[in-house]
């Protein structure tokens, strides 16, 4: 019997009325367990807040006019409502507005109000019910009884959870064996946590290796023989955007290879160019000899992930390394300390800065790679504080700011599901941001209070912050002090953003300094 469109509402209604992780997991699971064939693919992008089809361009306003007088009991199901979907999805040129809102029209008038709803925010990419990935390869674990630790690996390799959820339910633990890297199928990069300093990060590695961290744009360069493909952190294909890492690639000998590495726009002198500079040459099609000649890059490469048909994810860090540095040459290489010496790396970390860098990273020599994941093997050191936040709400400014969204409420995310906000901030902003901040923010508007505007919890912007404080100001109990906009970072996605567990974690450890801030007395001012 197939799947009933209510068995997925019903869960969708589970996940977001909760805040566990498991809860939120076991109601997943039970409906993918129901599921059977394409039903699995459909259930896992539907709870993800996705179609199988992408946005297929229909705007709010023919959506809501589609919905009419809903049925009292569900007759649809998870079948029926993809190929409609599919149907709409390829439904193209002249005349098809009309036809477009018939179908819809048709599918709604088949919904009971709860079904519409759903379908309605499925749509318009409102669906925030808190199924995060993690929360789904949870339930794919769950669902098929297998290591959560597997399931992710496998959905990291693929690049999306539908075909691993129903590889696993269908055929079993052996069928994710199938699941591996590829040429050309580019794989999630490998996060790093904070350390509070040099001591700190070779305390708990070790010897480790220091190499510089460059504030450009993550790639990942895939090579087979004279085919060559940059892809940005979030997987999107830049190679047109990029020909002087093809250039560079076509010059080393190694016939295959996967690279792990960062590019960043140079000023005249060598000297590296801010992050959102750089961000410039990225998914530009046009003139992008003329961006080249005014905003040359340069490339590190820091990891080799396959050689020559070889998949080196799961080798230790050092052979990694040593792969790289035979297959590439000196020039493409991030310069790197082995040392378990602090003093040795403190004088690194002192270089790195002083050429321009934010920082070093101390990266395990006998971890895996751990495509995906925010591992403890890989520690990042800065010369300030920054979290990468999510914006869920702003206000409008005062004085010369005033028609700016300008005071930006700033938000963790919950592994759970959902965000915790951690203050607000008016400061490090340019006219020119407050404009493009003021536009994006509108965009994706979900309601007013006052003169607060709340947003769909979409862009990531880098905090710069002193300290941490606590606050019973807000539901995490702890607040920036100081926070200020570095920049917004376009390559990354809500769900990459920094969770309150390593708030907190930093928070631990600035305590453990000695570091403790008094408890904020007060809201914020608006800017």
């Amino acid at each position: 019997m197939s799947l009933p469109l209510a068995a997925v509402v019903d869960a969708s209604a589970q996940v977001a009325s909760t805040a566990s992780r498991l809860a939120k997991r076991d109601a997943i699971a039970d409906v993918l367990r129901r599921s059977e064939g394409d039903e699995i693919e459909i259930a896992v992008a539907f709870l993800s807040g996705e179609t199988r089809q992408g946005r297929i361009g229909v705007g709010y306003a023919t959506l809501s006019a589609a919905r009419g007088s809903p049925v009292a009991q569900p007759v649809l199901t998870l079948l029926e409502v993809d190929a409609a979907l599919a149907r709409l999805a390829a439904t193209r040129g002249k005349g098809s507005a009309a036809e477009r809102a018939a179908q819809l029209s048709a599918l709604f008038g088949r919904a009971t109000a709860a079904e519409q709803d759903f379908l309605l925010r499925l749509l318009v990419g409102e669906l925030r019910q808190g199924a995060l990935e993690g929360v789904m390869i949870d339930a794919i674990a769950a669902a098929a009884a297998l290591p959560v630790a597997e399931a992710r690996r496998a959905v990291m390799f693929a690049g999306e959870s539908g075909a691993v959820a129903r590889s696993a339910l269908t055929e079993g633990r052996d069928a994710l064996a199938r699941f591996t890297l590829r040429l050309h199928r580019p794989v999630q990069p490998m996060l790093a946590q904070p350390a509070d300093d040099v001591a700190d990060a070779l305390a708990r590695l070790g010897t480790a290796a220091v190499e510089w961290k460059i504030d450009g744009a993550r790639v990942q360069v895939h090579k087979s023989g004279d085919e060559i493909a940059v892809y940005t952190r979030n997987l999107n294909e830049v190679t047109g955007s990029v020909p002087e890492i093809v250039e560079a690639l076509r010059q080393v000998r190694a016939r295959e290879l996967v690279l792990d590495g960062e590019a960043v726009a140079l000023a005249d002198g060598g000297a590296p160019l801010p992050f959102q500079i750089t961000m410039r040459r990225f998914g530009r099609k046009l003139d992008v000899a003329r961006m080249r000649a005014e905003l040359p890059l340069a490339v590190y490469f820091f990891d080799c992930l396959y050689r020559d048909g070889t998949p080196l994810v799961d080798r230790p860090a050092r052979e990694r390394f040593d792969a790289l540095a035979q297959a590439v040459p000196p020039a493409l290489l991030i310069p790197r300390l082995i040392t378990a010496d602090p003093a040795a790396a403190e004088n690194f970390y002192a270089d790195a800065l002083a050429r321009g860098h934010e920082g070093v990273m101390a990266k395990a020599l006998d971890a895996r790679y751990e495509a995906g994941g925010r591992g403890a093997s890989w520690l990042k050191l800065k010369r300030a504080h920054t979290l990468d936040l999510v914006v869920l709400a702003a206000e409008w400014g005062n004085g010369r700011r005033r028609g700016w969204l300008s005071n930006l409420h700033l938000g963790a995310r919950d592994p759970a599901g959902g965000w915790v906000m951690l203050g607000k901030t008016f400061k490090g902003m340019t006219d020119t941001l407050l404009e493009w901040q003021t536009q994006e923010l509108l965009a994706r508007e979900r309601s007013r209070e006052g003169h607060v505007v709340h947003v769909r919890p979409e862009l990531v912007v880098e905090i710069a912050f002193n300290d941490l404080q606590a606050s019973p100001q807000y539901p995490g109990g702890l607040a920036l002090r100081f926070a200020r906009v570095k920049g917004y970072r376009p390559d990354k996605r809500a769900d990459e953003a920094d969770t309150i567990e390593t708030v907190r974690a930093l928070y631990e450890a600035q305590l453990a300094r000695g570091g403790g801030a008094a408890p904020a007395d007060g809201p914020h001012p608006r800017g």
